[in-house]
């Protein structure tokens, strides 16, 4: 997919297109994680101002167009969010107008020939340009593309700051003015006077005079968890409710903020590193709370290193953001999980922009290397292969996106059709009516699974051990239709593209389960003293 920055366009292009549908009350649905008090005042900033700039904009313009009956892919041309380039095709969703399209687009432009949108947009500028913005949005982008909190105080890497990088990404800082105290780090002094690594467990026993720390932790084998993936692995979601007329209500919107400061991503809710209760009613959980109910020594630390449009090639861009010291912090399981861009793109042409077997090799190497300098002795690494995304057209093409629900006129066919020609697709190879390309990305991404199982089976590092492991996509939908489900509702159903919750949790049940199976000294030992740890300490500070 596209960089991360950019990616938070995709939203607004399915919002516009959502007009086609006319708007009718809906219930109330479950809602996601509400905001935290806390960093709701730059939210409602910058999201105040976006909202007051966009209707200011752009909505007279919009409501002149939809008022004299033009559809939603007229108003995306005639506004320029929808560009059709000289020689190529024009790129619609919706049927085309019974006019010519020459003479609709003319009529269009007629009715806002004198807007301040096309004006605005022509310019360049954006929301950023705003002095009052300008010098958030640089903080904000830089927090993006480095993959590092926005709010860092002590430059640790971790923060008390949930969105932008903040704790829904890495365990929430518990001193953000001392850089020595963060999560995953081997206890100072056993923790006697503070708690220096986040887990909720620090002083002394007045029973016996032993520290908490020692008597509950030593010897217990604590790690944690630290995950180096893509969109996916951040778990990116358009909640449906967005853009889906008959299902919107008055706190359809109430996690956007969450939502666009995370970059549309919900790392909270992953199965790698989430640590928030499914909203999704499963009972499996994500792989770090399942680490830290088998020791609640590991309470925080977990790390998710993801980014969209993320790969094998770009990947050294941000890896410095990943926080481990070899010397003073606990070993960690670092699963690398770049399961779509290196055969991904949206490209007209998608196969010269695959990543090769020779490259995938280089940058792999590269990768471990880098980890290899900076993980503590007794870590463990897990090379994830990519998917068969075939199963994404057969599973999907004929059925109706959330924009053609209401009135039977967008199914995933068009929809994919629609984003290969604007070339945004996250995925023209595998969301493609053409056959042959989607089988060579599978035939791609088998070549570079293969050389993942090779590195992983000849390479030796001294600090880390390294696994393999299949991204068994095949054995999840099996899974879930032994529960009566279909395998369509294990992908996210805005972008038809990306793994949902509960097909990520599941992912990170089969995960644990043949972990447990044929490596179990990666999860480390089972703490005896859990319920004492509990007894004292309650949640541990939560999280």
């Amino acid at each position: 997919m596209q960089s991360p920055w950019k990616i938070l366009t995709v939203a607004p292009l399915f919002l516009l297109l959502s007009l086609q549908s006319s708007a009718s009350p809906a219930n109330d649905d479950q809602s996601r994680p509400s905001l935290s008090n806390a960093h709701t005042c730059v939210e409602k900033l910058f999201l105040k101002t976006t909202c007051y700039l966009v209707i200011d904009k752009f909505g007279s313009d919009i409501i002149k167009l939809l008022s004299a009956d033009m559809n939603a892919d007229v108003v995306c041309h005639t506004l320029e969010f929808c560009k059709q380039n000289t020689g190529q095709p024009l790129c619609h969703l919706y049927p085309l107008p019974k006019e010519t399209w020459k003479f609709t687009l003319q009529k269009a432009r007629q009715i806002v020939k004198k807007s301040l949108i096309l004006k605005y947009s022509r310019s360049g500028s954006d929301i950023c340009s705003l002095p009052v913005l300008a010098k958030i949005c640089q903080k904000i982008k830089l927090a993006i593309e480095q993959s590092v909190p926005f709010k860092d105080v002590d430059s640790d890497k971790y923060s008390v700051f949930p969105t932008l990088r903040g704790y829904h990404w890495r365990g929430r800082d518990c001193n953000d003015s001392d850089e020595s105290v963060y999560p995953g780090r081997r206890p100072n002094n056993w923790d006697v006077h503070q708690d220096s690594n986040c887990n909720g467990i620090w002083g002394v026993d007045p029973k016996d005079g032993v520290p908490y720390e020692k008597k509950f932790c030593e010897g217990s084998q604590p790690r944690g968890i630290i995950l180096l993936g893509d969109s996916a692995g951040a778990h990116f979601h358009i909640s449906p409710e967005w853009i889906t007329a008959s299902q919107m209500s008055l706190n359809s919107f109430i996690n956007l903020p969450t939502a666009l400061t995370n970059e549309l991503d919900w790392p909270q809710l992953s199965g790698a590193t989430g640590f928030l209760d499914s909203t999704v009613g499963i009972k499996e959980k994500s792989i770090y709370l399942r680490l830290w109910k088998r020791n609640h020594c590991n309470h925080r630390d977990y790390q998710n290193i993801s980014r969209n449009g993320a790969s094998s090639r770009n990947l050294k861009k941000f890896i410095e953001s990943l926080s481990r010291n070899k010397m003073l912090d606990y070993p960690t399981i670092v699963i690398y999980a770049m399961i779509g861009n290196d055969v991904c793109s949206g490209k007209s042409d998608p196969v010269p922009a695959m990543t090769t077997p020779e490259k995938l090799y280089s940058n792999i190497m590269q990768t471990l290397k880098h980890l290899n300098s900076h993980l503590p002795n007794g870590s463990h690494v897990i090379l994830y292969g990519l998917p068969d995304g075939t199963f994404l057209w057969d599973n999907l093409h004929n059925r109706y996106h959330p924009l053609g629900q209401l009135n039977k006129d967008v199914t995933y066919a068009q929809l994919y059709s629609f984003l290969n020609c604007l070339q945004v697709s996250p995925c023209h190879g595998w969301m493609s009516s053409n056959k042959t390309l989607r089988t060579l990305t599978s035939e791609r991404a088998e070549q570079l699974s293969n050389t993942l199982k090779k590195i992983a089976a000849s390479e030796k590092f001294t600090n880390f051990n390294l696994f393999y492991m299949d991204f068994a996509f095949h054995e999840i939908i099996q899974e879930w239709q032994k529960r009566g489900g279909q395998p369509w509702q294990l992908i996210e159903p805005v972008d038809g593209f990306h793994p949902n919750e509960v097909a990520l949790l599941l992912l990170a049940d089969h995960f644990w389960k043949k972990v447990q199976l044929q490596w179990p000294q990666i999860l480390g030992k089972e703490n005896p003293f859990n319920p004492q740890i509990k007894q004292v300490f309650g949640d541990q500070g939560g999280h």
